[in-house]
């Protein structure tokens, strides 16, 4: 297959070295083209009001595998690979190994399963990969994992061009109860505002968010992860509320016989 790695901590993080590096050794054409520095967070963001500058990167990957740094988003690194630097058309984009988790509401603000929706939505299949600790560096259970998932993927294709999103406990490989497929939780965050000044007297604010809720049923991907079982939740980007559409469409149909005073 032809994969295309791409991430949202950057063309040096190490998950996303570890991931190509595990791949290196297989029958797979590996492409990795990642931002060119950390864009945690952005979501699905898009660089439209300036231009995407791309390096080739030598030198930190195995020879076998060609990489690029984007300026951009790690959307428009995807978007960018598609259409513009690779020659072939992937077969698979695999997003990661993020350093952190990525679960329940993450998913609407991670760079790094966006990067894997913009697979997706250009009709490839891709998997969001995240390890559920900031401080832990040892990416090889994850990367193990991962290459898994691939020699999977090569034997019995998706059916569907889908988004998996997966997280692996920051826990050592043997200790890992093994993989569950699961629902969405729900996260919550206290935003905080922390006011600073700079050199020139111009206030600035630094946001940080902390946990305050989690809500976790035992078929979520939170309640997985605690018992420390890897997580597949499949994703999609149609995200119409359809069990509501039978009242608004009453609603609506009252709302036209209203009169305005």
């Amino acid at each position: 297959m032809n994969i295309l790695i791409s991430n949202d901590d950057g063309i040096y993080a190490p998950g996303v070295r570890a991931l190509a590096e595990a791949l290196s050794n297989t029958e797979h054409k590996i492409t990795v083209v990642c931002p060119d520095r950390e864009r945690s967070a952005t979501g699905h963001a898009l660089t439209l009001q300036e231009p995407l500058r791309v390096d080739q990167i030598t030198g930190i990957y195995p020879p076998n595998i060609e990489a690029w740094a984007c300026s951009g988003t790690p959307s428009d690194t995807v978007k960018l690979a598609l259409d513009a630097l690779l020659s072939d058309r992937p077969d698979l984009v695999l997003s990661g190994i993020n350093r952190g988790a990525n679960l329940g509401t993450d998913v609407l603000y991670s760079g790094t399963v966006s990067a894997a929706m913009e697979g997706v939505l250009e009709g490839v299949p891709s998997i969001a990969f995240s390890l559920s600790s900031f401080t832990h560096l040892d990416f090889s259970a994850a990367a193990n994992f991962a290459k898994k998932m691939v020699k999977a993927i090569a034997n019995s294709p998706l059916e569907e061009t889908i988004l998996l999103n997966v997280n692996i406990p920051a826990i050592a490989e043997e200790d890992i109860c093994g993989a569950v497929v699961t629902k969405l939780g729900i996260r919550r965050y206290r935003d905080q505002f922390e006011k600073r000044v700079d050199p020139r007297g111009k206030t600035y604010y630094w946001l940080s968010g902390v946990i305050i809720e989690e809500e976790a049923e035992s078929d979520t991907d939170i309640q997985a992860i605690r018992d420390n079982y890897i997580t597949i939740t499949p994703l999609k980007y149609d995200l119409t509320f359809t069990a509501a559409m039978p009242f608004l469409q009453t609603w609506t149909e009252k709302l036209t016989n209203l009169s305005v005073q």
